[in-house]
Formats: structure tokens, sequence, C-alpha cells
């Protein structure tokens, strides 16, 4: 069971730096599943970091995996996640434009946590 504190859900996991070590094993804890892609991108950043002569892919897969453990590390958070991909295949309009809001407001929320905002 996940802790609560005045109403707001523990994270499982503390927020790990943003190393490949760290991230690997915060990966490996609360999203075990999406390991493989986490593998997958790391050699495309590298991969491109190589041929383009900077460090940018690199950083830019720290960020992306950061964020990705931010949400999932706190499992309402990747709940809504979850439930508003879903709801992106609904025949309702309204219904994908209250998903791309939510989907938009989490990323974001992530975004801000893992830059210290």
């Amino acid at each position: 069971m996940v802790a609560q504190r005045e109403g707001r859900e523990e994270p499982l996991i503390p927020m790990p730096e943003l190393t490949w070590p760290a991230l690997r094993k915060a990966v490996a804890t609360v999203a075990p599943s999406r390991l493989p892609e986490l593998f997958e991108d790391m050699q495309k950043a590298f991969v491109e970091a190589g041929e383009n002569g900077s460090i940018v892919p690199i950083r830019r897969f720290h960020l992306h995996w950061g964020e990705i453990v931010e949400i999932e590390r706190h499992p309402e958070t990747a709940r809504r996640l979850r439930a508003a991909e879903r709801a992106m295949a609904s025949a309702d309009p309204e219904v994908r434009q209250r998903a791309i809001r939510e989907i938009g407001d989490i990323v974001r929320a992530a975004g801000r946590a893992v830059a210290g905002e």
C-alpha cells in the first residue's frame, strides 16, 4: 500500500539522479516492463550523440526517462496517465480532448519536477 500524507500520495521511491545507473535502477523498480524500451532509447541516444558529436541526445534521454520515473514512482499519477491514454481511443471528441489535457498536465508536471521547478 502506498503511504498518504496530507492528501498527497507518497512516492514509491525517491527521485533518482539523472544518470544511466540511477535511472536504470529506478525503472527496474517502478516500471520493470519498460526496461527494454529504456535500453533501446539509451542506445539510440548514444548513437545519435556519436554521429552528431554532441551530448544533447544523452541529456534528452536522461530528462525523458527522468519524467517517466517521476510519473511511475507515483502510482496514482501513473494510473491517471494510463487511463487518459486509453481514453484517446474514444469515439467522443470531448473525451479525447479531456484526455489530451490530462496527459499534457501530467507530463508537464513531471517535467517541472525533474527540472527542479
